[in-house]
């Protein structure tokens, strides 16, 4: 009977250890690590190249933005939380003030669109197959980013800015159509990556 109470509290006591050990490990876990910011990097690099090439065939004032689509897959590996997802986001409008266009306007516009990815991969889907949400919320987030940089743009030149709005025809069709591109994107890109990064 001693030997049995012995046996169970060194079990209880290596499966509390374990315990600590896992939860110790996910503390660490916690934060950007350094391949995350180099995979930031690189993805976000990817996009301003794409948005370059793009963005010198299409010009009607307002250009399909693929940085989206970069931080929307990056924000779909590393799964960082709202803050590093909003600083994610704030580094892709400083990129995007590279390229000529709406000066400034994408710091509000990829901040929100990230934050909506971010929080998007939260949401509990269980039942719907991950290509679905892969797709859906890239779809969403691009559409936040689009709606936020026009009536950014539209506050701005009712306020009296000197700044010239892009009609609202064209834009609806570039947004929906940089939307469902940048879904095909992320999806055709996001399983081999996980599977090379070894990403949950």
């Amino acid at each position: 009977m001693e030997s049995t109470n012995v046996n169970a509290a060194g079990a209880a006591n290596a499966g509390t250890a374990s315990g600590v050990r896992r939860e110790t490990a996910r503390q660490v876990k916690k934060g950007l690590q350094i391949r995350d910011v180099l995979l930031i990097g690189i993805l976000l690099a990817a996009g301003a190249v794409l948005k370059f090439f793009v963005g010198t065939v299409i010009n009607f004032g307002m250009k399909p933005n693929f940085i989206i689509a970069m931080y929307c897959l990056t924000i779909l590996l590393i799964k960082p939380g709202i803050v590093e997802a909003a600083v994610i986001g704030l580094l892709s409008g400083a990129i995007c003030q590279f390229f000529p266009g709406q000066p400034y306007i994408n710091f509000a516009s990829e901040l929100l669109g990230a934050v909506a990815m971010c929080l998007l991969i939260k949401i509990p889907l269980e039942k719907i197959r991950l290509p679905v949400k892969t797709i859906a919320c890239t779809f969403l987030s691009t559409l936040v980013s689009g709606f936020s940089f026009i009536a950014v743009m539209y506050i701005m030149y009712y306020s009296g800015a000197d700044i010239k709005p892009t009609p609202l025809a064209i834009f609806m069709a570039i947004i929906f159509g940089t939307a469902a591109i940048n879904a095909v994107i992320v999806q055709i890109l996001y399983i081999p990556l996980k599977l090379v990064l070894k990403k949950d």
